[in-house]
């Protein structure tokens, strides 16, 4: 049986997709918890799973990577053996998801230059067949999950106002 999800845990997801570097006692501040039962609380959701680690959200472009593109890969089954083999070795790969549909995989890339993104794409050829698409901008890149996302159909609390 799966970790019981009440409004309080998440609300502490919420604050940890914000900003996971927030003390407990923050956090408890913020919820209404002391800091031993939002330690206790968080360590339910990691050994569930729910929360599976922490991490830095980078700049791509000002680390040194400004070009992002999609690459959408159609392969047959022995090329995609291979592939599943070798993009854990991709250091361009930011994210590849096996899709339903006509293409295999969807490839997150970030490239120093499009030269660099040529060179990618070429190596790519082995394993089937592609097209690219240059991210332009982005306007939603990391959204915070909320309990909203399991009520599709209710409305929401309009947020306060500033």
């Amino acid at each position: 049986m799966g970790l019981q999800m009440d409004s309080t845990m998440w609300r502490l997801l919420k604050l940890l997709q914000e900003n996971a570097r927030l003390s407990f006692r923050q956090i408890g501040e913020a919820v209404g918890l002391t800091a031993p039962a939002v330690t206790e609380r968080v360590r339910r959701l990691e050994d569930a799973g729910v929360i599976k680690g922490y991490h830095a959200e980078i700049d791509l472009a000002k680390a040194g990577l400004p070009i992002m593109a999609y690459v959408h890969l159609v392969s047959n089954g022995p090329q995609s053996v291979a592939f599943r083999k070798t993009v854990h070795e991709m250091p361009e790969v930011i994210e590849c998801h096996c899709v339903t549909g006509i293409e295999s995989y969807i490839l997150k890339v970030a490239c120093t230059s499009v030269p660099h993104l040529e060179h990618f794409l070429l190596g790519l050829k082995d394993y089937g067949d592609m097209r690219t698409s240059l991210v332009l901008s982005s306007q939603v890149s990391r959204r915070v999950i909320d309990e909203w996302a399991l009520h599709p159909d209710e409305e929401r609390p309009k947020p306060p106002k500033r």
